[in-house]
């Protein structure tokens, strides 16, 4: 089975994501657990919990087809100690919450050098950091997304995920979410069958296939190399349908999150019936 969907509105209440996720068909999703403008929250009550874990039951949806996403506000390659404490302190935050909610993962920004330091450097900042969060959380594992390389983000390179992960002591506890839209504007041609699957052959010699966790689907509104970030609905952007139907039948991507950020909600019920279309055929 693919798990398929976008990332959804907690508006309301942490228990609207599987209820907003299930009105537009979607067989996963993705979701903020606080909000992503804030630095810190509180643990959700005991009452908001309940509540999140019946309507995941009620809509039919098990932790393992959510992939969370911790708020943007994280940089834990920051050159400055305590500004990156402070990121590391946001993190813990939210792996506690997910902890609390019974959810398995959450999708993470490298963060960025902020071209103060080189990327080695910055990268092993990063583990660093993660050590630390994991060791002070449990069983959540960390994923992180590559990046189309703007402004000294790191990821838009395999190798620096590579390196990032290399430095955190508890392997089974990391990992990595393949943004469609961010590896074709870090210069990977995807708009073909053939370009996706070289792709993933660099993606599996740098990283090895066994990290990928989930994959945010996103079609592109900029070129192929521009290292700018601009999602497109699927199959309206540069990079085309050919690759989203590849990912929906190649079986190494089911039973994983496949999560649409797509730009207009009011598509995401044909784009989510458009993917698991491809993945019948």
């Amino acid at each position: 089975m693919y798990f398929v969907g976008p990332h959804v509105s907690i508006a309301g209440g942490l228990e609207n994501a599987p209820v907003n996720a299930k009105a537009v068909g979607a067989t996963g999703f993705g979701m903020f657990v606080k909000n992503q403008r804030q630095w810190k929250a509180s643990l959700p009550k005991k009452g908001d919990v309940e509540n999140f874990r019946k309507a995941m039951a009620e809509n039919g949806y098990e932790p393992r087809q959510v992939l969370p996403h911790a708020g943007y506000l994280i940089n834990l390659a920051n050159p400055d100690d305590a500004k990156q404490q402070q990121s590391l302190d946001s993190l813990v935050c939210e792996l506690k919450i997910c902890e609390t909610l019974g959810l398995t993962m959450l999708n993470l920004h490298p963060g960025s050098s902020l071209k103060l330091i080189p990327p080695e450097a910055a990268c092993d900042r990063v583990a660093d950091a993660l050590n630390r969060a994991l060791a002070e959380t449990s069983g959540v594992a960390v994923v992180l997304e590559d990046t189309a390389g703007a402004g000294g983000c790191l990821g838009s390179k395999f190798e620096e995920l590579a390196r990032i992960i290399q430095g955190v002591d508890d392997k089974k506890r990391v990992g990595v979410c393949i943004d469609t839209m961010h590896t074709f504007g870090a210069g990977f041609d995807l708009r073909t069958k053939k370009d996706f699957l070289q792709m993933m052959e660099e993606f599996d010699r740098a990283v090895g296939i066994g990290y990928l966790r989930g994959m945010h689907l996103n079609d592109s509104m900029v070129e192929l190399g521009s290292h700018r970030d601009r999602h497109e609905s699927i199959g309206c952007g540069l990079i085309g349908i050919e690759l989203f139907q590849t990912i929906l039948r190649d079986k190494r991507f089911e039973e994983m999150p496949l999560v649409l950020e797509t730009p207009h909600p009011e598509n995401w019920p044909d784009e989510v019936r458009m993917l698991l279309e491809a993945a019948a055929r």
